[in-house]
């Protein structure tokens, strides 16, 4: 295809590899220079999730505000409610570890799946496999859909095992945003139940974090008051109370739930939840501001193994490109594929060629990215250039379709750097180029017109072409074995496939994912992948 540029356990991070990295958000009064506030940044990313969760934007908003105000009535300390702010938020920071085995299992589109359960996630079981019949593979043939559900109810550790990596990747994201222990401990029993017949924990009652037990609450009020009728609303609640909810927040939310939700449909609400956001406000220095970028990098990339990495490909390549635009350029690079969460796995990770309306999706993921960068004021100056990184010259890019006089240098850097990035990494309709062969592929765009020479010419320079040296030491004491055995499973390969492609035994794979899992500190292919990106493993 012409221009396919494709870009078990308990989910609590271990507390030693934790707190290594965790570098708490400074107060206002103690910087000294360009500061941003962490809360528009969070706010941004809650798009993101947004997207990646099937819902329409600002849901993780308006869950924020229906919780600080429940949070308020029940008399919870300034702190607590700071707490609880950022979990609302950051609910479904997690939700890219699981997108592929959940599109996988669901007939491609995780997306309009998780859409179509959120209303009765909280729902005794009969409703939730009522709604799974009616929803799973829905646009399929009717055989295909009944073994697409006939799969999916034998895939109950799949379930359990995505829950724990959606619960593993979050709690350790919040940690690198510099999010306390009480952020990171209700982010990590999220999804658990009153009466404990949640996931991954099965913990149960007050074991559970108040802070979990709130956003879980409110995030399930907000979804069908939206959705259903206004009488419709406490009649699912208090059905689901002693089961999904703490009995009492269900009571609390009977006293005070409607005049909460007349603030919410009625005010403008990205500005009321930054207003709302309770005080000491965190803030981020200028220094730290591509630290909190390289999150929403990774939260992207880790939606299917094809893409893992390749937003720190890109934003490392032309920040290597240099000149006065260079920090710029790195930080449009980690944010550019932002969007791409916007899009069903079963079209990322699809082998053959796209229909005319898969492609139609992808050219969106561009103007979703410029959307969501557009509504944070502190971002909105990188949304025009990241929302240009698929333009070209002549027209044939997208989302806009702009031609050269429409393209700023910066955007033909970005277009040039993003180009060569993905062809040097694998997708699922064919093997990653050499970068000799991927630098000669850009010379081809240029000489016809759809990338900018000069442009192209820099990226070639920054991305040298040299031999990379020997590595004699990894990260984490991993054997140069093991680092080969990672970078294949971080690519989507199974224990087998690994075991074919380096021509070992099985058992000797299973016994080097153990190890490799110990080393890094994780529990999930997706926080193992993770790991690799942090540590630049895949290159």
């Amino acid at each position: 295809m012409p221009g396919r540029m494709w870009p078990r356990t308990t989910c609590a991070r271990q507390e030693s590899h934790a707190d290594v990295s965790w570098r708490p958000i400074t107060k206002r009064s103690t910087l000294t220079t360009e500061s941003f506030r962490l809360a528009e940044l969070i706010a941004a990313l809650s798009l993101a999730t947004d997207l990646g969760m099937g819902q329409p934007l600002e849901q993780a908003l308006r869950t924020c505000l229906i919780t600080v105000r429940l949070g308020e009535r029940l008399g919870l300390t300034s702190a607590e409610l700071s707490d609880g702010y950022y979990v609302a938020l950051l609910r479904f920071l997690g939700c890219t570890a699981d997108s592929m085995e959940t599109a996988a299992h669901t007939g491609g589109d995780e997306l309009a799946f998780r859409s179509a359960m959120a209303p009765v996630l909280g729902a005794a079981p009969p409703q939730v496999l009522a709604r799974m019949a009616r929803e799973l593979g829905r646009d399929q043939p009717p055989l295909r859909r009944a073994a697409i559900f006939v799969g999916f109810l034998g895939s109950v550790r799949m379930i359990r095992d995505g829950i724990s990596a959606h619960c593993e990747v979050a709690e350790a994201l919040a940690l690198r945003l510099g999010l306390g222990k009480g952020v990171r401990s209700a982010l990590a029993e999220s999804f658990e139940r009153w009466d404990g017949d949640g996931r991954p924990n099965r913990t149960r009652g007050e074991a559970i974090p108040i802070l979990a037990r709130l956003v879980s609450l409110a995030r399930d009020a907000e979804v069908l008051s939206r959705l259903g009728e206004p009488g419709e609303l406490m009649t699912a609640l208090r059905s689901r109370s002693g089961s999904a909810y703490d009995p009492s927040l269900v009571s609390l939310f009977e006293r005070h739930g409607r005049s909460i939700l007349d603030e919410v449909t009625t005010c403008s609400i990205w500005e009321t939840v930054l207003t709302a956001e309770p005080e000491p406000r965190s803030w981020v220095s200028d220094s730290r501001l591509e630290e909190i970028l390289t999150v929403f990098a990774d939260f992207v990339d880790l939606k299917s193994p094809f893409l893992a990495g390749h937003s720190r490909g890109v934003a490392d390549l032309v920040g290597r490109v240099g000149g006065p635009a260079a920090a710029r350029l790195r930080r449009a690079g980690l944010v550019h594929d932002l969007g791409r969460v916007g899009v069903p796995n079963g079209i990322w990770d699809k082998p053959g060629p796209l229909s005319s309306v898969e492609w139609e999706r992808v050219r969106l993921h561009p103007y979703y990215t410029e959307r969501i960068l557009s509504r944070c004021p502190s971002l909105a100056p990188l949304a025009p250039l990241a929302g240009a990184h698929h333009e070209r010259l002549d027209g044939s890019g997208y989302h806009r379709g702009s031609v050269a006089s429409g393209i700023p240098d910066e955007a033909r850097i970005l277009a040039a750097a993003d180009a060569y990035q993905a062809m040097t990494q694998p997708r699922p309709h064919r093997q990653a180029f050499s970068s000799e062969r991927a630098a000669d592929l850009l010379l081809e765009d240029a000489r016809t017109g759809r990338l900018d020479s000069s442009a192209v010419q820099r990226v070639r320079d920054a991305a040298g072409h040299h031999a990379a040296p020997i590595r004699r030491e990894w990260p984490a004491g991993l054997s140069d074995r093991e680092v080969e055995v990672l970078r294949l499973l971080c690519q989507g390969s199974s224990k087998k496939q690994v075991a074919d492609q380096l021509q070992i035994a099985p058992s000797t794979v299973d016994h080097h994912v153990r190890h490799i899992y110990e080393k890094a500190g994780v529990r999930s292919r997706a926080a193992v992948t993770l790991f690799a990106i942090e540590h630049n493993l895949l290159k």
